[in-house]
């Protein structure tokens, strides 16, 4: 018998999350069944995703949503043998009893100097947030000007990344001189910290006067309105996110963009990365590539400690990470 140890929600987020919305819980798991196999948690995740899903996909007193990177410690399944590596949505729990379902091999040539945490970040579901919001979205085109906002967070780094690799001029907009700085390392042509700037929309006109053909947008709320109206005719805009308005109280209201977008003829749409779990394997190959050519650089911000989880999430919706947001079991 293994004690679990679980993060549970105890009510649902009502403004920005607090330590009360959280309790440590100890669980007795059984021992595995056939077809069954015990799995103990290395690396589990923290994203901005988790505070708006949490209200839709769960009821309180369960275990907070999130994926880990995990061992096999005991297995009555052949497909996933003692000792192997896996990604798993299990929630926030240091050990897990699975059928199987919903559990992917880490990548068989893994690189071994590459820590397995990458798999929750430039080469998981980030990364692939960042590549097909490129591709399958926006249709970004070679020499077309990108811009993209949050951009030192764990899908902004990628996407600025990538499109500079599809030979792209890249404006990256982030919340501290530190992260203006990681943005320069990684090759965006222009970034500003968009909180100590004067202007937000004489930046944007400063940084690209001819406007921006395609914006991956991360924040929502005023930046939204201030970037819409600096698109180019026929410019397109993928939602990835809206990070801004997560913990509003209270919804925020307007300006409104559809003039903007009419007579500018753009093109908007939201996404999630799950539409294209069946190009999974093949987009988590072509991200490793770039990682060992050293076209892709992957930053971490690691906390150590299961018992630090509330933390590690609530400083990641403060901004408080540079690259993706990790706790460390």
């Amino acid at each position: 018998m293994v004690q679990a140890k679980t993060w549970v929600l105890t009510h649902h987020f009502e403004g920005f999350p607090k330590d009360s919305n959280f309790e440590l819980k100890l669980e007795t798991l059984p021992e595995p069944k056939d077809g069954e196999v015990l799995l103990e948690a290395l690396f589990l995740s923290v994203d901005p995703y988790m505070r708006p899903f949490s209200r839709v996909r769960m009821n309180e007193g369960e275990v907070m949503i999130g994926t880990q990177v995990a061992k096999v410690i005991r297995s009555n399944n052949p497909v996933f043998p003692l000792g192997c590596h896996v990604v798993g949505r299990c929630g926030w729990r240091t050990h897990t009893v699975s059928d199987g379902a919903g559990l992917t091999h880490l990548l068989s040539d893994w690189p071994q100097d590459v820590s397995m945490s990458l798999a929750l970040g430039a080469v998981g579901m980030p990364g692939l947030t960042a590549l097909y919001g490129l591709e399958e979205v926006l249709g970004l085109k070679a020499g077309e000007t990108l811009l993209v906002n949050a951009a030192a967070g764990a899908v902004g780094s990628i996407v600025g990344q990538i499109a500079k690799i599809k030979g792209c001029r890249v404006v990256g907009s982030a919340g501290s001189d530190a992260k203006v700085a990681f943005l320069k390392e990684l090759g965006f042509d222009e970034a500003f910290n968009y909180k100590t700037v004067g202007s937000l929309e004489e930046a944007l006109k400063s940084a690209s006067p001819s406007g921006y053909d395609c914006f991956f947008e991360n924040v929502g709320g005023p930046f939204s309105s201030v970037a819409i109206p600096q698109m180019k005719e026929y410019g397109r805009i993928a939602v990835c996110g809206s990070i801004s308005t997560y913990n509003d109280a209270t919804p925020q209201t307007g300006p409104y963009p559809h003039l903007t977008m009419i007579f500018k003829q753009l093109k908007m749409e939201g996404f999630m990365v799950s539409r294209w779990e069946h190009k999974k394997p093949e987009g988590l190959r072509r991200l490793i590539t770039w990682m060992r050519e050293g076209k892709l650089q992957c930053r971490e911000h690691v906390t150590e400690g299961f018992e630090n989880m509330p933390a590690a999430f609530m400083g990641m919706l403060q901004g408080g990470n540079i690259g993706k947001a990790i706790v460390k079991v």
